[in-house]
């Protein structure tokens, strides 16, 4: 019988720097784009013999792409997660820390769940236990990131402040390479907790 690998998902709206931040932590080249909605299919980066890293499309508004097909996208990611729960050991969804309130606030004014609460949700309603990757703080005054992360914080749910969930966000900037180190130590530690020590030489 074939073991299947196990695999580290990559979610998120588009253009938030997904395909950023799995170059940062693999080192490995992903096709990255300016405009939204770059990376449309499942890309999938062998890490080693059991271990794959899986850079799912991004969603929500997709350049040249109509709503109908948005959504049959959108639908495609939730069957791939639902289907694949047991083989994914770790779920990692990147939000864009500069943008996520004003997107947040856009969506409640058409009264629509926001599509980055409904992923972490959706995330938490698998018993994934999402790592959140607030990327892009290289945009934002260091004397506001803490009050937008507990403002960021409210929205999914999690009590402010942001600092007592040191192991669900991690705020990075892929640009500059600041927080990427916090976020290698904290998958680590997760691997660790799930008992799967032994994959953490593929990272």
């Amino acid at each position: 019988m074939k073991i299947e690998s196990m695999e580290i998902i990559i979610s998120g709206r588009s253009n938030v720097g997904k395909s950023s931040i799995v170059r940062e932590l693999t080192g490995k080249k992903v096709k990255i784009g300016k405009r939204p909605g770059v990376t449309r299919s499942f890309e999938r980066i062998n890490l080693g013999k059991k271990l794959e890293l899986v850079d799912l499309p991004g969603f929500g508004f997709i350049a040249g792409m109509n709503e109908k097909k948005q959504d049959k996208i959108k639908d495609k990611i939730v069957q791939y997660l639902e289907k694949n729960t047991d083989n994914i050991i770790l779920a990692i969804q990147v939000i864009d820390t500069s943008a996520f309130l004003e997107i947040v606030e856009r969506w409640k004014k058409r009264d629509q769940i926001p599509v980055d609460v409904e992923l972490f949700s959706f995330l938490q309603e698998l018993e994934l236990d999402p790592i959140v990757v607030a990327n892009k703080i290289d945009k934002i005054k260091s004397g506001e990131l803490s009050e937008i992360l507990d403002e960021i914080c409210v929205e999914l749910g999690l009590d402010p402040p942001w600092r007592q969930w040191l192991d669900v966000i991690v705020p990075v900037s892929a640009k500059t390479g600041e927080g990427i180190d916090d976020l290698d130590k904290l998958i680590r530690k997760r691997f660790q907790k799930a008992g799967k020590e032994e994959l953490l030489r593929y990272l």
